[in-house]
């Protein structure tokens, strides 16, 4: 956990907030309290880091609150509230399975010496709110803008219905504006969206900010409405797949996370469901997966995208099984999940990479950089295929020339179109490539992780702004 801690002016009370950090997320959930009284905003799944957080501090939390039902994680507020007894608040509107205190417009909660006046700010939802804190005597000490006024952006606004988005678009406009005119220039702003998550519209700049500083950095301040709107719906790229079942489950409410491993299965039962096309998962480091790994088996390294791209690959209830070095690794990924509702594993797996392979032979395959494959290209030209596993918007911005683009997200219905023979595969930093390489490995290819920032493309002579596009016959463009 990354907790970190602001203190707001003292007079005439002393209120901190503490942020709690979810980096696979992109997602900030915050902890307001005034030494006394607690209230916690848009909590995570794991609930067990503010409990831990609530009891080091001795605090009594009496509101758990949301900004909106959140699309890209499973939200952790109604057992939060179960379970501390503070009272869980949502906007009214929405459609939700369980009891809670809706609020709307102008509503202010009272928490100790701090004050929470609800402000409506649709456009990453219809029914998203805002909450400025405030002291006993008025004073605006900050504000929880959720995924309305981001760091240097706004949240994204196709994550309802793709028929709602110009309207949420315009609505989002508004409401930023809404926060600048109303709120004093000086006024701390805590987003939850925006530091690496999908459910930022554009990318987001800093790691705080105030109102009166997103007057000369946020677009929907620095643009006329039309343009606004237009830019950011130009803008709208694709988000992961596993977005489509958090909005159900938050609506429905989520119960307790239980984060205890299943037992271990063995080397056998492991092939057994590899061969069965179960989804087993290797969990260590991308160069180690390289350089062997179980036949059959997909590597998603356990590092900051781990849940991002396996939330987005993964088939929604298929039977999971876990490869990690040791428990704890794999405890940790199974922290990671729960977050996104991927609650029951098949089964786990630790070891060595030979013990669990139970003396089967290993598939590997080599590693590279950018320098290394322009080389090989000006060495060994139309020798080989050379994939691109970003993503649309990044690819429209160039790309290695001859490559063949499909994102990391569509390349499992798309892996016949890769040819046999040798691959190169590249993307960004060598993450996605690392994956695109454990769906494509089998016998016939012969694949070269590029595991590089794509930066060194440049460098190397490999970028084109406008590169060939290699298609294979009867395939779909991405």
């Amino acid at each position: 956990m990354t907790a970190t801690s602001d203190t707001l002016n003292e007079r005439p009370a002393r209120f901190r907030v503490e942020t709690i950090e979810t980096t696979s997320l992109g997602d900030r959930s915050y902890l307001v309290h005034d030494s006394e009284t607690a209230v916690v905003v848009d909590p995570q799944r794991d609930i067990d880091r503010i409990t831990s957080l609530l009891a080091e501090r001795g605090l009594r939390p009496s509101h758990v609150v949301e900004t909106h039902v959140h699309n890209d994680y499973v939200s952790g507020g109604l057992e939060l509230a179960r379970t501390t007894g503070a009272t869980y608040v949502l906007a009214t509107g929405d459609e939700l399975r369980f009891p809670y205190q809706p609020v709307t417009d102008g509503d202010v909660l009272e928490a100790g010496r701090m004050r929470l006046r609800v402000l409506h700010t649709p456009g990453h939802t219809h029914h998203h709110v805002s909450y400025v804190l405030q002291d006993a005597d008025g004073q605006v000490r900050a504000v929880f803008t959720g995924g309305s006024m981001l760091y240097g952006a706004t949240g994204r606004t196709d994550l309802v219905r793709p028929e709602d988005t110009e309207q949420l678009t315009h609505a989002q406009y508004h409401s930023v504006r809404r926060l600048a005119a109303e709120l004093p220039a000086d006024t701390p702003v805590y987003p939850t969206h925006g530091f690496g998550s999908f459910c930022s519209a554009t990318p987001t700049s800093g790691d705080a900010s105030t109102v009166g500083a997103q007057a000369g950095t946020n677009p929907a301040l620095t643009l006329a409405e039309q343009d606004y709107v237009e830019t950011l719906i130009a803008g709208l790229g694709a988000f992961p797949a596993y977005y489509a079942h958090m909005g159900p489950l938050n609506r429905a409410g989520a119960g307790p996370v239980d984060l205890s491993l299943p037992e271990p299965v063995d080397p056998a039962e492991l092939r057994g469901r590899i061969q069965a096309g179960e989804w087993v998962v290797d969990l260590r480091e991308r160069t180690a997966f390289a350089a062997g790994h179980v036949a059959g088996s997909l590597g998603f390294e356990l590092s900051t995208n781990f849940l991002t791209y396996l939330g987005w690959l993964y088939p929604w209830g298929a039977p999971l099984t876990l490869i990690g070095e040791s428990a704890e690794q794999i405890t940790q990924a199974r922290r990671e999940l729960v977050r996104i509702g991927i609650d029951r594993l098949a089964g786990i797996a630790h070891g060595t990479i030979d013990e669990l392979a139970d003396r089967q032979p290993l598939r590997s395959y080599p590693t590279s950089d950018f320098p290394g494959l322009a080389a090989a290209l000006a060495e060994r030209p139309g020798a080989f295929t050379v994939l691109d596993a970003r993503r649309d918007d990044e690819r429209a911005a160039g790309g290695v020339t001859g490559s063949i683009h499909i994102p990391i997200h569509e390349l499992t219905d798309r892996a016949d179109e890769v040819p046999d023979g040798e691959t190169w595969v590249y993307c960004g930093s060598g993450y996605r490539a690392s994956i695109a390489a454990s769906i494509l490995d089998r016998p016939g290819r012969d694949l070269v992780l590029v595991d590089d920032s794509y930066t060194h493309a440049t460098d190397a002579g490999l970028h084109t702004e406008q590169p060939e596009h290699t298609e294979q016959p009867g395939s779909a463009r991405s």
